[in-house]
């Protein structure tokens, strides 16, 4: 698994992790839709976007770029597809740059032509081993960190931040995608051990074996269902609406909310 693949799916589980990160409310995640959109004509899609759910033109629209690799081309590629999206899109927000590198040493500054934008305050640049306090005190800050944990060190934090998701997070499903979440981490950084090592050097053997954490399992289990049944529920409706049913008629027919299905009709490309 990439690296960005791993910060991606972090946030898409646990947004409020990324609004610790740039220093705001965890609670702004609520108001926010990790998602990525696809800037048409153009061949090219915008994996990380943190898009508000909410009609507020004071809250910015986030591209999020993981960087931890050099590359000579970041800034031009970046602002590129930047200001094609907002060109193409309008949205009727502020727009701001978060990109998170691993260190300083990995960044390549192209300062003749990005020196003044990277110092306008919508540009945020983290570096991780700069993290400081936030990475000991802050569960969300501190699995970020565990990316970047040197190997030998990865195990020993690894299971003090597990430790801490005992303490501190309330909901089981919650607490189980999170453990998951730091073993998929040390699974990455591992390569060379088992599952099973991995399960009984971070200590998972026995909380995997107790009756909550089997509980939050099964039920995401069947959250995992159901939410497959409303995927393909959703993917019935263009052909509902060729057959010329009304948008009630849908929803009553696949025992839909009426908003729900109203979105997806907005979706279907017209009959050519």
């Amino acid at each position: 698994m990439k690296t960005d693949t791993i910060f991606y799916s972090l946030f898409q589980a646990f947004p409020s992790i990324f609004f610790e990160l740039i220093n705001q409310s965890p609670q702004e995640a609520s108001i926010y839709e990790f998602t990525s959109r696809e800037v048409k004509q153009l061949a090219f899609r915008i994996d990380g976007l943190f898009f508000p759910k909410i009609n507020d033109s004071a809250k910015p629209v986030y591209l999020v770029e993981v960087q931890f690799q050099p590359d000579d081309d970041l800034y031009y590629r970046l602002f590129a597809e930047l200001f094609l999206y907002l060109r193409q899109s309008k949205p009727p927000y502020p727009w701001q740059v978060v990109v998170i590198y691993p260190s300083r040493s990995i960044e390549r500054l192209q300062e003749l032509h990005f020196d003044d934008i990277l110092l306008l305050n919508r540009v945020k640049r983290i570096y991780l081993d700069e993290l400081g306090e936030a990475a000991g005190t802050s569960l969300g800050v501190g699995v970020v960190k565990l990316v970047i944990e040197a190997e030998e060190t990865a195990p020993t934090l690894a299971r003090r931040l597990i430790a801490q998701a005992k303490q501190q997070l309330i909901d089981a499903a919650t607490k189980r995608d999170f453990i998951n979440l730091i073993e998929t981490i040390i699974v990455y950084k591992l390569p060379q051990k088992s599952r099973e090592e991995i399960e009984a050097m971070l200590g998972l053997n026995e909380l995997k074996q107790s009756r909550v954490y089997q509980e939050a399992l099964e039920e995401g289990k069947q959250q995992g269902l159901e939410e497959g049944k409303q995927e393909a529920k959703l993917e019935a409706i263009p052909r509902m609406v060729q057959f010329g049913l009304s948008v009630e008629a849908i929803a009553q027919l696949l025992d839909l909310p009426l908003d729900i299905v109203q979105q997806a009709v907005q979706q279907v490309p017209p009959i050519s």
